[in-house]
């Protein structure tokens, strides 16, 4: 069973279907009415919720436009589908205070990353879980610095070719190291000195290949796919389909000079992403773009998801 199984914070219990007059019952009993709307008419409403730990937190859903999703940051509970019209019942049961995120699923406009909403869980818990700062902050990282590679290889490399030249590269990629630093490393060691700088690209594609798993690169293409295509594309070139709404467009709410959406990064731009580190792609998911446009994803994806997108976002730069 998955860590994060173990660490999961709530419970959902999802009741689809139910006929009305159970609906009107829960509702008059305490359910709590949630209307969702584009986030340019006022989002989730209401969007900030309490409850207590152990005390069921009942929620009746419905939309006033479009289809939206219901989902808890966190969670690898399904999302709930919110449909215009309709009702949709869920019960929350959460087993330790703090504060928990919920979002729409379903992207609905430009700013669909800014439906969100909160819920303050306070009581009393037996279990105590410590909950270690992202890397990027115990590294007291810039997150917003460039970081261009000085080095970047002739053509996409591949682990395949890498694995073909026989060569033994036994090392674990380290969060705190950039493509580009692994690369100087392997191209002044002996064992490389007979291949090409093009060849030692495959040598660290291979050592990012092997440093994750088939079934961790399947679960990051499909959050990549739900969450971050919309803008970022399906091939990871900035070209998704919000993509032009988001140049240079002043951002809601925002009184501050420089505080725009901007293009969102392209994957395939080899001299930007090889001078980045893991820490700092994983920052940047946690944290996101701060006043340009990109959500945080801290109080939504789990520690593994992060690592699941950070590691699919590398297959942009490294074939097969």
């Amino acid at each position: 069973m998955k860590a994060e199984r173990f660490a999961l914070l709530f419970v959902i219990v999802i009741v689809i279907g139910v006929p009305l007059a159970a609906i009107v019952a829960r509702s008059n009993s305490g359910a709590i009415e949630i209307h969702g709307q584009m986030a340019d008419n006022g989002g989730w409403t209401p969007s900030d919720l309490t409850a207590q730990v152990g005390v069921p937190l009942p929620l009746r859903l419905t939309s006033d436009d479009v289809v939206h999703g219901f989902a808890v940051g966190h969670s690898t509970e399904p999302a709930l589908d919110v449909l215009p019209g309709q009702w949709t019942m869920t019960t929350l049961i959460f087993n330790r205070p703090g504060k928990y995120t919920f979002y729409c699923t379903r992207w609905c406009g430009a700013n669909h990353w800014r439906m969100r909403g909160t819920i303050e869980v306070t009581g009393d818990t037996t279990t105590t879980i410590t909950t270690p700062p992202p890397l990027y902050v115990t590294l007291n990282l810039d997150l917003d610095a460039p970081h261009p590679s000085e080095v970047v290889p002739g053509e996409k490399p591949s682990a395949t070719r890498g694995a073909a030249l026989g060569v033994k590269i036994d090392r674990v990629v380290e969060a705190t190291q950039s493509p580009a630093q692994v690369w100087q490393q392997m191209r002044s060691a002996s064992i490389t000195q007979g291949l090409s700088d093009d060849q030692v690209w495959d040598l660290v594609a291979l050592t990012w290949r092997s440093n994750t798993t088939p079934e961790r690169l399947a679960e990051g293409q499909q959050l990549y796919a739900q969450n971050c295509a919309a803008c970022h594309g399906e091939t990871g070139k900035g070209d998704g389909v919000i993509a032009p709404s988001l140049k240079k467009t002043p951002m809601p709410d925002m009184t501050m000079t420089g505080h725009e959406t901007v293009a969102p990064i392209d994957f395939t731009d080899a001299q930007d992403m090889l001078g980045a580190s893991g820490a700092i792609l994983e920052g940047k998911i946690i944290r996101g773009g701060m006043g340009t446009g990109m959500p945080y994803w801290g109080p939504i994806f789990t520690t593994e998801q992060i690592q699941a997108v950070a590691d699919y976002l590398w297959t942009f730069q490294f074939a097969k």
